[in-house]
């Protein structure tokens, strides 16, 4: 989560001088933050506060509320743009049988195709957990058959339930 950076608005800009740039984009050059304000409300805007890191900061004069406005749109058009790529599971137990298996392989391969992260975990029961390196060797059998081109984004590892792996198309 990223933190929002709230601009400072006329009487909340604590700097005693300021960098002005009015509404048609005229430098005004370093002013004292009273002749700034002045300026602001002659053009009957607000004076914003761009770049409070720089010394001394920059500041333009705006209308607030279209600012704000303007970079909600931005950042709801950048979110809209943002590719969303979905975790599917496929899980397969220690005695699954081969057409099972080749029914499940079919399935990941479809869900690599579109462009998902596939997490393909192995399920021991009871006395099948003192196998488990049986079990590996049919988790990574099992993977190898998968004919679409990928690769780890986890590698095997064991969890409470059996064995885990991620994998995403090259």
């Amino acid at each position: 989560m990223q933190l929002k950076i709230r601009s400072r608005v006329n009487e909340l800009i604590l700097a005693p001088q300021v960098v002005v740039i009015d509404i048609a984009g005229i430098n005004h050059g370093t002013m004292d933050i009273a002749a700034a304000l002045q300026l602001a409300r002659e053009q009957e805007a607000d004076l914003v506060e761009v770049s409070p890191l720089a010394v001394p900061p920059v500041c333009k004069v705006t209308d607030f509320g279209k600012l704000q406005y303007r970079q909600a749109k931005q950042e709801q058009q950048a979110k809209s743009k943002q590719k969303k790529v979905e975790t599917k599971g496929i899980r397969i137990g220690f005695r699954t049988d081969t057409h099972d298996l080749l029914f499940k392989k079919t399935q990941a391969e479809k869900f690599l195709t579109k462009g998902n992260k596939v997490r393909v975990e192995i399920v021991l029961r009871g006395r099948e957990k003192a196998m488990y390196e049986k079990a590996k060797g049919n988790l990574t059998g099992f993977l190898k058959s998968i004919a679409i081109p990928h690769r780890f984004e986890e590698e095997v590892k064991r969890g409470p339930m059996g064995f885990t792996a991620l994998i995403v198309t090259e």
